[in-house]
């Protein structure tokens, strides 16, 4: 491993590939702010703010076609191939939860978004923004070591943050005593949203994990 290190860095790099990431997770923070938006917006408006979510996801899934081709045809990657396919392959799954999030939310006629929902879509955005800022450090990662793991362990602290608030929604939802509909609907925009938290960590736990093989 460090004989591959070596060698890494002595040959050409392909800085495109951080340039895919961040133009991903560009998309990542711009779901998470079209599903806030949806979330606050009156019913008249709340199908053209989940196209624009659908829309999104439609511009991410060709940054990832556009990474994976990238990956076959580059001779000389800037960490392990393994890791670029897991990382943009996390990115574009936590942009598909949130089309998703938007899209149960439809099915079941939830017509109206919670307190707790809006402070889900606000963790979101905040582990989005971490996300999209570790991206272009990743360039220079032994120099920008100690600010990527700082940032990263911030999302894992948020996405513990959303365990707590999924644990706490689902019970006032349960004592709510909704009808059938009505809980499967509520429950299923909750679970979406956590979830979104969970692909976001997974981001962050891949960079950390490049991290120690480079530094």
């Amino acid at each position: 491993m460090p004989m591959l290190r070596w060698y890494r860095k002595l040959m050409p790099r392909e800085e495109q590939f951080v340039d895919h990431f961040t133009a991903q997770a560009g998309h990542l923070v711009g779901a998470a702010d079209a599903l806030a938006a949806l979330m606050a917006a009156p019913a008249s408006e709340r199908d053209a703010r989940s196209q624009r979510v659908s829309a999104i996801e439609h511009e991410a899934d060709t940054v990832t076609r556009q990474t994976i081709v990238a990956l076959h045809r580059a001779f000389i990657t800037p960490f392990d191939r393994s890791d670029i396919h897991a990382l943009i392959n996390s990115l574009d799954d936590a942009i598909d939860l949130m089309e998703e999030v938007a899209q149960e939310a439809d099915l079941y006629h939830v017509d109206s978004f919670s307190p707790m929902m809006r402070e889900f879509a606000e963790i979101i955005r905040r582990a989005t923004a971490l996300l999209a800022e570790v991206m272009p450090l990743l360039n220079q990662i032994t120099r920008n070591a100690e600010r990527i793991t700082t940032l990263c362990d911030k999302v894992g602290q948020l996405e513990s943050e959303a365990d707590r608030l999924l644990r706490k929604a689902l019970s006032e939802l349960i004592a709510a005593r909704p009808d059938a509909i009505e809980f499967l609907g509520r429950k299923e925009v909750y679970e979406k949203l956590e979830a979104v938290t969970d692909r976001c960590a997974d981001v962050a736990d891949i960079i950390e994990g490049i991290v120690l093989d480079q530094v």
